[in-house]
């Protein structure tokens, strides 16, 4: 056994057996033990975290994308400089060979939804916590699982979770489905793991009789799992449930329990909650296994909703009903007397799926009173339901005087796909 499948060994069993929480008050004791252990390292390690000192998290001023790469070469604990970094990883990006490193850790480019571009980097240790614990939280047993992969970029840390019992294969969503199909069947994956939006493609071409694979899981990732894309989705694999894992260039955030809620891993990071309302919140994660590029008190930007009753599978991590979207992609409008409007995503997501024969679709805020909607198919019919299903709703929420352009369905393959956006100031 090398020791890379050793250390795997070791975070996988810590994940599926030593580290499930029955009781919030243990889990939060663990967390507070993780933290105080991972703040005296930043201390010693990075020059950031050296300089202020801090004593406890709440010390410490809140990080986004755009702080954390203004103060990279200070942040990191690795003799890494963000300019050379960025042009390996760019140059990774153009090659499609996703195997750039420096001084053992690899390195990746991430733009995400909110489009700007930063860099993550992971260290041969941190692969193996991060592969044994998506092992231990999404397999349902280690031996004979083929797990296909579409992603946008690919990175040594999915190489890492590949072993003799385990085949991984990566698939390159800049490609068409189309240019997939055959590998895919050879392949016969028992877990598929993508974006909705590239999900659907392969589900079309299941329905269709052009790919015959049966998959025991799918996995949603990267991207908003809205309603009416779950029904399909579920419909074209033939399967009960559409998982979710929640993962991101900042961490390894949640996944979705066997009963199918969306669990936060509360055992890998502590998430703070910046309140919009009772239940939805934007969380502000600190991870505490997270070393060569620390992830303190960094703001998500996503739109989380807690589950209201509490999930039969007993864990004491935080259950959320769903991923709502982007914070900065909730609607915004005025009722007459002028007092702002928020319209949360799931709010036109729900809207949508209520409007009969709506197969694809995105809603996009273009000004203070006005929404331009995407559809397939587009015809009278279809663009008349969801105008009065989209008005109805607004008129809800008292907005009315709100001008609808409905035009022709065009997805870009190039970005991650958001349903609904705010594009206005």
């Amino acid at each position: 056994m090398s020791a890379d499948t050793l250390r795997i060994a070791v975070w996988y069993a810590r994940a599926r057996w030593l580290t499930r929480f029955r009781s919030r008050a243990r889990l939060e004791r663990y967390q507070r033990r993780q933290l105080r252990r991972h703040l005296r390292f930043l201390r010693r390690a990075s020059p950031l975290f050296g300089s202020l000192q801090p004593r406890a998290l709440y010390e410490l001023p809140e990080q986004d994308k755009a702080t954390m790469m203004a103060g990279f070469n200070d942040l990191v604990t690795v003799p890494v400089d963000r300019d050379e970094a960025m042009a390996l990883a760019i140059a990774a990006e153009r090659s499609r060979a996703f195997d750039a490193s420096v001084h053992g850790c690899s390195i990746g480019l991430s733009t995400g939804t909110s489009g700007h571009r930063g860099l993550f980097l992971a260290s041969r240790s941190e692969r193996a916590q991060w592969a044994g614990t998506v092992l231990a939280r999404t397999l349902p047993r280690l031996r004979g699982q083929r797990i296909a992969l579409f992603l946008r970029a690919g990175s040594q840390l999915y190489d890492t979770v590949a072993s003799r019992t385990v085949r991984f294969e990566f698939f390159d969503t800049f490609l068409q489905v189309d240019d997939h199909l055959a590998r895919l069947a050879e392949l016969d994956p028992t877990i598929l793991v993508g974006p909705p939006s590239v999900l659907r493609g392969l589900a079309d071409a299941r329905i269709l009789g052009r790919l015959r694979i049966a998959p025991q899981k799918v996995y949603s990732v990267a991207e908003v799992l809205t309603p009416l894309d779950e029904q399909h989705l579920r419909a074209g694999f033939g399967v009960a449930l559409i998982h979710q894992i929640y993962q991101c260039t900042e961490g390894f955030l949640g996944c979705t329990c066997e009963h199918g809620t969306l669990h936060l891993n509360e055992d890998v990071v502590h998430v703070e909650r910046d309140h919009l309302d009772e239940r939805r919140f934007v969380p502000v994660v600190t991870d505490f296994r997270r070393r060569s590029q620390p992830i303190v008190r960094y703001r998500m930007g996503d739109v989380l909703v807690l589950r209201e009753a509490p999930c039969p599978c007993g864990s004491a991590m935080t259950a959320l009903e769903r991923i709502e979207g982007r914070e900065d992609d909730v609607l915004q409008f005025a009722r007459p007397d002028g007092r702002p409007v928020p319209v949360y995503a799931d709010l036109v997501s729900r809207a949508m799926a209520y409007a009969e024969h709506v197969r694809q679709y995105r809603v996009v805020q273009t000004g203070a009173s006005s929404l331009r909607v995407g559809l397939d198919p587009l015809t009278p019919e279809v663009a008349a339901d969801v105008s009065a299903e989209l008005r109805g709703l607004l008129r809800a929420q008292g907005v009315d005087d709100v001008t609808i352009d409905v035009v022709s369905y065009e997805p870009d393959p190039t970005r991650k796909l958001r349903r609904v956006e705010r594009m206005n100031p």
